[in-house]
């Protein structure tokens, strides 16, 4: 089953937009938005209480809370658990002091908040009592949940939860998006009985556990009354039961897309890995300088051959846990000029624009040593507009003393280990950079148009690319027979047609629509002959194919964005419904590239996808072939049958049934919900 077309201009916007907001890369430019820096600020505190609790240093988290967050101490429910949390850790240091301070809090502070917390709340204090007499190594003692140090993990995944939805302080858009087609892909995968193409990735980048949810106010447990599509469009979408969709509503006050953001950020990413696949993208897309790397380590492990992307596979990926890489560490870098779309703040007055008619129509010709002088200079022009990678460097003034001289020092350490080996080795890296420069030039020439100047520098540098590449050349030569006719140069384009878009058709019997659609652009005003979109597209598809001949790997990032975006539009197709966050989350502007690559390339999507040769294909298959309008044959008679979203709806909540299998369960009976129902439960 193909994958479908990716817009990677804007997944360039998420991502530039994710590393400014995280403050990853050195960035003098004001934020995109008034709220960008407070929402960042608030981001440092919550990880500062977040990691203070883990660590289980108690008395620094609440005396942030006291500071930036006081509710969450009104709060009589949650200051209970902080404050059962601070007793076992008293009791974990196993001091004479601090036994005794414990039993001075359990007197003053403990006992007083446990009869006012919450009904159970006395009987868990009392439950609690027992550290005192069972040691924190016995197993099988009845308090060995109170001892164990997940229970950190719990409070602090709740506080987070309660303090990001209070601030507002949600994920940046692509980390939410990240996180969410993530959890469909797997969850697809796993419905449909398919062996992930990139489970080596999601396996590790999106962990299992969650954060815990948010408490709802005590005055909004009264009954309210919500939507039932939006109980169940929420319940399906983050995976929650119906009373849990219920609580997520009421602890937003109905809002569905506020709810809907509370769900998708408890999900937890490994953050260190998701810096890192972000820096890796942001060196192949040319918006950080290649060189010093941040702590990384090789993922072990490729996917299955049988479902791995075609043009896609690394030898080598990324971890998070802190080392070195080969292949997948020399991504490309592109330019930032070629970047139509991507944050205006990016750019520079000295890059040039898209104007396609300051190029000569019939290209110039060059030697291969001019050639390679031509990559060289524009690669130190390229080099000085690029940014910085930071990292998270600025964490560590919002961790505290006590846990930074535990992790800290020794992090630091290993960084400067690293700087060193990465300063040793950079005469070894002069040949991949060189690489990376060629790329780079490849891509800003595809960028604007410059068809004949692309296709003469890389027959220059590669003859045989072409030949492996038809079909990349066909679109180029397709660019420069567009440019002739926009020029007025009737002629020259239809030169272009004899000597190259023919003989390439005959040998590809599915060219021969896109050839007879691009002569028809004779017909057409010139100003209509080329969509600037599907130049940056070929462009992409250019540095992913020139790059493997060079052995530079695309970024592991493309190839979770492929996968995920295609099964997220084949779960919808099961659902036979729309997603209806993927406005909230760009998902629908990430498909946007399914649009023809060329105003008179109007192939089907199969023939566009083809085309984009260096783009990866996952080869993953269902068990239901697709039709074109998006369903199975199944899947079509059933959208006849059945027509009221009432019953759909009433089936899914009495049976708790995703949306897909109460269609096919309404489609065996007519469209009746009470028979369903009633055969279920006879």
């Amino acid at each position: 089953m193909d994958s479908l077309p990716v817009n990677w201009e804007a997944l360039d916007a998420l991502i530039i937009d994710f590393a400014k907001s995280e403050n990853l890369i050195d960035d003098s430019s004001p934020p995109s938005s008034p709220s960008l820096s407070s929402s960042y600020r608030s981001r440092l505190i919550i990880r500062q209480i977040r990691r203070s609790l883990e660590v289980g240093n108690i008395d620094a988290a609440i005396d942030l809370l006291r500071v930036h967050a006081p509710f969450v101490l009104e709060d009589q429910r949650l200051l209970f658990r902080l404050q059962k949390l601070k007793f076992v850790e008293l009791l974990r240091k196993g001091t004479r002091d601090d036994r005794t301070f414990a039993i001075d809090y359990l007197r003053k502070s403990l006992a007083p908040c446990a009869l006012n917390a919450y009904p159970e709340a006395y009987e868990e204090f009392k439950h609690v009592l027992l550290a005192f007499i069972y040691d924190k190594d016995d197993r099988t003692s009845p308090v060995a949940n109170e001892w164990a140090e997940k229970r950190r993990y719990e409070i602090a995944g709740l506080v987070s939860s309660v303090l990001r939805a209070h601030f507002h302080a949600y994920n940046p858009i692509f980390s939410m998006t990240l996180r969410y087609l993530m959890s469909i892909h797997k969850g697809f995968c796993f419905r449909q009985g398919i062996v992930s193409p990139i489970s080596n990735l999601t396996e590790r980048l999106l962990l299992e556990e969650r954060d815990f949810s948010a408490i709802p106010p005590e005055g909004l447990y009264e009954a309210q009354v919500f939507d039932e599509v939006d109980i169940q469009a929420l319940a399906h979408a983050v995976e929650l039961t119906r009373q849990g969709a219920i609580d997520s509503l009421r602890f937003a006050k109905g809002d569905l897309f506020e709810a809907f953001q509370n769900e998708v950020c408890r999900m937890r990413l490994d953050d260190a890995m998701l810096d890192e696949l972000v820096r890796d993208y942001c060196v192949y897309r040319g918006f950080v300088e290649y060189g010093m790397k941040t702590l990384s380590e090789p993922l072990k492990g490729n996917p299955p051959e049988s479902v791995c992307f075609s043009s896609a596979e690394s030898s080598i990926d990324v971890d998070h846990r802190g080392g070195k890489r080969s292949n997948s560490e020399n991504s490309a870098t592109t330019d930032l000029s070629s970047m139509q779309g991507t944050d205006v703040e990016l750019r520079f007055s000295s890059e040039p624009t898209y104007n396609l008619e300051d190029c000569s129509p019939s290209g110039s010709h060059h030697s291969e040593s001019s050639s390679l002088l031509r990559n060289r200079s524009h690669g130190a022009c390229e080099r000085s507009k690029r940014k910085r990678w930071r990292g998270r460097c600025d964490e560590l003034d919002f961790i505290s003393d006590n846990h930074f001289n535990q992790c800290g020092k020794e992090e630091v350490s290993t960084a400067l280990q690293v700087a060193s080996t990465t300063i040793s080795k950079g005469v070894e890296n002069n040949n991949v950079e060189d690489k990376y420069e060629i790329l780079l030039r490849m891509k800003e020439l595809a960028g604007r148009g410059m068809a004949a100047e692309v296709v003469e520098e890389i027959n220059a540098l590669d003859p045989n690319f072409f030949e492996q590449n038809p079909v990349l050349l066909f679109q180029f030569k397709q660019v420069e027979f567009l440019k002739l006719v926009g020029f007025g140069d009737h002629s020259g384009a239809l030169r272009v047609a004899c000597s190259h878009l023919g003989p390439l058709a005959a040998h590809d019997p599915n060219l021969l629509k896109p050839l007879k659609e691009t002569l028809a652009s004779l017909l057409r005003p010139s100003e209509d002959t080329l969509v600037i979109g599907s130049l940056h597209a070929l462009a992409t598809s250019l540095q992913v194919a020139f790059g493997k001949r060079l052995g530079v790997e695309e970024p592991h990032l493309m190839r979770i964005m492929r996968a995920t975006l295609h099964t997220h539009s084949e779960w919808f197709k099961l659902q036979m419904c729309k997603d209806r966050f993927e406005n909230l989350l760009r998902i629908d502007s990430l498909k946007e590239n399914e649009i023809p690559m060329l105003i008179s390339f109007t192939a089907s999507k199969s023939n566009v996808e083809s085309c984009t040769i260096g783009s990866s294909q996952a080869t993953i298959s269902s068990a239901t072939r697709v039709s074109d309008d998006g369903g199975s044959p199944n899947q079509a008679s059933s959208r006849d049958t059945i027509c009221d979203e009432n019953a759909i709806l009433k089936v899914m909540e009495f049976l708790a049934l995703p949306r897909a299998d109460a269609i096919h369960l309404l489609a065996q009976y007519n469209g009746n919900a009470e028979t369903v129902i009633q055969q279920i439960f006879a």
